[in-house]
């Protein structure tokens, strides 16, 4: 290891070295938590964020794992300072995590500049805890490297498989139709989630932990490595011994995040049939960290980028587990690797794509060349049009075919419990031709912009043996979904988008091949329409809420604040020390 510093260079110096009254108290306080000099004179001060809670099961193994972090920090001469930070359970925060990835991002970059560390390991895993960590971990610049928490172990009922999430939404439709018991329902949702763990579908959590490795700030392979099994300890305690190492190099985010390590993202993710989520927090976290990334771009790499990885919900047999055996986020690098430029380094300071010769495929039919693909472009489309003039994202395999072009009438709702009383009228007069339009369920109409996008189906069309029709809206959806949904319409309705102009009875057109999403309606009639339009009350008159409102962006541009992003100077600096 080549050292590019010295202790004197460490930012944890500044605290513990000088001989002064302040650092005096530094170091008192520290030997009042059992510390001495021998802990931290000469090494780098490493702080470990630790996401756990009591509401996070993704994270129930992280309270072990930070101990196999500490002690790798230990072995390789660091001292670890283990730090909570917001824990943004998906499946217990209401209305939603979207609406706090902003604040754990914020509480990142904080922690690290307001404590004495000179890097971090990220402790993350669960949908929003990625990109948070990340996006605030890049703005302050430290060295870092991101554990993800790993998939949980498949699901099991009745001798088959489940994948959380995917097929709880499946196997709803199929209760709202009374085509299972309740005895069956119950005994799937004690089968569904069966150890610790993010969901073990390409869902959210799986797409932006294979994202964070992707973009080179995770140990080879970290990403695919079941949360169960015991190479996730190891892996902990090597990332751990690494951190202290990149601190010494001075291995900062800046030098690994580049434009084309963003593209080899971008490219991982499309052939993985990644979350529709990954498009808002992928955009977040390069714009992190000065590149400007577009809807556009991530088009334009997905269409020429196949789905290689047959994992639910875009794929249809396997799960997490069957994609690490396979090989794992490496085995698929492989696979796609003319997509991949050899510029980019990781953590470990060396190439992304060095070695990947040498991997194996060990079950090409869940990790599939491109000769063989799941579906022959990427996982998402990005549509515009006069519906969407910003943009909205579809997942086109994951929907039924049949409507990747459709027109039909729209039927609109104005809230979530308006939907609600729509799809669950049996009796409502509709057709597998009409389109469900959600709106006011952005990221300021939400509020937060909440996983409403997969509509459930109407029980007047599962009575009639329908499983799949056009639903549209501002909000997002689960990672885990599926179907013929279309979302983050831009702008939101909320604000004024042409989404909130829609009326019942107008005609709606997708054209996925051609990336369209239009309303049959005037531009004569949409002024009327818009100059009758007025603006909904805000959703919130103090707090963080209130700022969320004032300062969060678009769906197109990351839902960011607008005064985080990298164009507004970066890093506010290091604090005075006095």
């Amino acid at each position: 290891m080549t050292k590019a510093k010295t202790y004197s260079d460490l930012r944890s110096a500044r605290w513990m070295a000088p001989d002064d009254l302040r650092s005096f108290g530094h170091r008192s306080r520290a030997m009042q938590m059992g510390y001495g000099p021998e802990d931290w004179e000469g090494k780098p001060i490493v702080a470990v964020l630790n996401t756990w809670s009591e509401a996070q099961p993704c994270h129930m193994h992280f309270k072990d794992r930070a101990e196999w972090v500490k002690r790798g920090i230990l072995q390789n001469g660091g001292m670890p300072m283990e730090l909570p930070a917001l824990s943004l359970s998906e499946t217990f925060v209401k209305p939603t995590t979207m609406l706090y990835r902003n604040l754990l991002a914020m509480e990142t970059e904080e922690l690290l500049r307001s404590h004495p560390v000179d890097g971090a390991v990220l402790m993350g895993g669960c949908d929003k805890t990625t990109p948070g960590l990340v996006m605030g971990a890049v703005s302050m610049g430290l060295p870092f490297i991101y554990l993800p928490a790993g998939p949980m172990l498949r699901g099991n009922y009745a001798g088959n498989a489940l994948g959380s999430g995917t097929d709880a939404f499946k196997y709803w439709d199929e209760r709202r139709a009374g085509t299972i018991s309740k005895e069956q329902w119950v005994g799937i949702e004690g089968g569904i989630a069966r150890s610790y763990g993010h969901c073990m579908t390409m869902g959210t959590a799986s797409t932006m932990t294979a994202i964070a490795e992707a973009m080179g700030l995770t140990l080879p392979g970290a990403s695919s490595i079941p949360a169960a099994d015991a190479n996730h300890q190891r892996m902990s305690a090597e990332c751990g011994r690494r951190i202290v190492e990149m601190v010494w190099e001075d291995l900062t985010p800046g030098k690994i995040i580049t434009r084309e390590a963003v593209d080899n993202a971008v490219a991982v993710a499309m052939a993985t049939g990644c979350s529709t989520n990954a498009i808002i927090h992928v955009i977040a976290m390069a714009r992190r960290a000065g590149i400007p990334l577009e809807l556009d771009d991530l088009d334009r790499i997905g269409r020429t980028t196949p789905v290689v990885a047959n994992i639910r919900p875009s794929g249809k047999n396997y799960l997490m587990e069957d994609f690490y055996y396979a090989g794992g986020l490496r085995a698929l690098m492989k696979q796609i690797r003319e997509k991949l430029s050899d510029k980019p380094i990781t953590v470990t300071g060396r190439p992304l794509t060095e070695g990947l010769d040498h991997v194996q495929v060990w079950n090409d039919d869940v990790i599939r060349p491109m000769s063989n693909p799941v579906y022959h472009e990427g996982s998402l489309a990005v549509l515009k049009g006069n519906l969407a003039p910003d943009g909205a994202v579809i997942k086109p395999a994951a929907c039924d075919p049949k409507f990747h072009k459709h027109f039909g009438p729209a039927i609109v709702a104005d809230s979530y419990a308006e939907m609600k009383k729509i799809i669950d009228d049996p009796d409502y007069p509709m057709t597998c031709d009409h389109v469900l339009v959600l709106r006011n369920a952005g990221p300021q109409g939400g509020p937060g912009m909440p996983e409403w996008g997969m509509i459930p189906m109407p029980k007047a069309l599962l009575k009639d043996g329908h499983r799949d029709m056009v639903r549209i809206s501002d909000a997002r959806m689960s990672g885990t979904s599926f179907g013929a949904c279309v979302l983050h319409v831009a702008p939101e309705a909320f604000v004024g988008g042409p989404l909130g102009l829609l009326r019942d009875g107008d005609i709606i057109e997708l054209d996925i091949p051609n990336r369209t999403l239009t309303m049959r309606v005037s531009e004569v009639e949409l002024e009327k329409r818009r100059a009758a339009w007025t603006a909904p009350a805000p959703r919130y008159e103090r707090g963080y809420g209130l700022m969320f409102t004032k300062h969060v962006e678009q769906a197109d541009k990351g839902c960011d604040f607008d005064f985080l992003r990298a164009e507004f100077g970066g890093p506010i600096g290091e604090p005075e020390i006095n």
